[in-house]
């Protein structure tokens, strides 16, 4: 395998652009010139030049597309290759040129600058050599072929050299960066694993406080009750108990749905207004107190039923708890895109600022996630009025 088939896919595609580019350059400047340059030679030396210039091409197109074959290695074509750039010398009486644009191969196929150095020093040899077999050692050709061959040799090892710090240089910065990167997504992953864990807990606290704690709340209401009727008024004690197992059968429902393994919400598909009803008849076997209701059948998607159906279980259980009112009443209204439901009781009222309850800001942040709002008026003595305005949702978000 290549050194730069081992880098990063971007990388490695660049590296791809430069060896093609080389390679057109090459053919171009390399093996075009000395072709040319035999046509009128003899037969012999023109056979023997064109032969190496083509299995130097072959062992150069095999390296470029098959890197790890076994016969043809890289180190082994830049073995061959300085053999070539030494006999063309020869044939040509000086291949300075062809050395010069072959140089760049001995840093391409090599890993390590050694190699590089090693390959190239003896190819800029053998084609010193080659050239004077024919010549000898002639001053021309001292201050011709060789020193060109010998000046391009250091040159090549130069730029070579401070190429392979500056790749290096930049691969490091590549490496810090991308553990960086690395270290940056655990992070975030991390984050967002805790972000999602919290909003977790706080849906699962929200619900349990919307139903099972107000369910529980309910029992011990309804069961306080019972034991006070249990001698002066059996049969509201007997309604009593009915309402205790009626709520203690809702909260399992309930539990089975927050812990999976039951369908989502517990809220049957249909009529919200059938649902309110019956959550307002509970309440007023439960209580005794007064209700009144307009409850038109509207027809809403079942995650805009269930807000609806929580925040009046969470208001009706603040009358229950807290207000001491004798009177609820409990408006439903379509509205042009949306829906609105209006819980007002009687009761003493509080002031709104200074609550600090989990269900109202429970029922906030339930409404909120649907893009809906809830609007508290109240002031103590005036009684209380609670106002959940959702968007109507498509369908088939049902």
């Amino acid at each position: 395998m290549l050194p730069w088939q081992r880098q990063q896919p971007d990388d490695r595609l660049t590296q791809e652009r430069v060896l093609r580019w080389n390679l057109a350059g090459w053919v171009l400047f390399g093996l075009l010139p000395p072709a040319l340059a035999v046509l009128d030679a003899s037969p012999a030396r023109r056979y023997w030049m064109l032969g190496l210039l083509a299995l130097i091409a072959l062992c150069h197109t095999v390296v470029l597309t098959r890197p790890d074959n076994a016969l043809l290695r890289p180190r082994i074509y830049l073995g061959v290759l300085a053999l070539v750039l030494g006999t063309t010398a020869y044939l040509l009486d000086g291949g300075a040129a062809f050395y010069v644009v072959s140089l760049p191969q001995f840093w391409l196929f090599t890993g390590a600058p050694r190699d590089a150095i090693t390959f190239s020093g003896a190819a800029a040899a053998l084609t010193v050599f080659g050239g004077t077999l024919d010549q000898g050692w002639s001053p021309q050709f001292l201050t011709g072929n060789a020193v060109f061959t010998l000046v391009a040799y250091a040159a090549g090892v130069g730029l070579g050299l401070w190429m392979h710090r500056f790749v290096g240089r930049s691969n490091e910065r590549q490496e810090r960066l991308t553990a960086e990167l690395a270290v940056a997504q655990e992070e975030l992953a991390a984050a967002h694993q805790r972000q999602g864990a919290a909003e977790e807990r706080e849906r699962l606290a929200r619900e349990i406080h919307d139903t099972l704690a107000q369910g529980f709340a309910s029992i011990v209401v309804l069961a306080e009750a019972a034991r006070t009727a249990a001698a002066t008024d059996p049969v509201r004690c007997a309604e009593q108990l009915t309402s205790i197992e009626q709520t203690a059968r809702e909260n399992l429902a309930e539990a089975r749905v927050l812990v999976g393994s039951a369908p989502e919400s517990g809220v049957a598909p249909g009529s919200l207004a059938t649902t309110l009803r019956r959550t307002l008849d509970r309440f007023v076997q439960d209580t005794g107190l007064t209700v009144t209701a307009e409850l038109p059948d509207i027809d809403l998607d079942q995650r805009t039923r269930v807000a609806l159906l929580r925040c009046t279980q969470e208001s009706l259980a603040n009358v229950r708890k807290h207000s001491g009112a004798s009177t609820v009443g409990v408006v439903l209204t379509e509205l042009a895109g949306g829906v609105e439901l209006e819980i007002t009781d009687d009761g003493c009222g509080f002031t709104v600022e200074e609550s600090r309850g989990f269900g109202l800001d429970g029922m906030r942040r339930r409404l909120a996630a649907l893009d809906g709002e809830l609007t508290v008026t109240s002031s103590p003595g005036d009684g209380t009025r609670v106002l959940a305005g959702l968007p109507t949702q498509s369908q088939d978000r049902r």
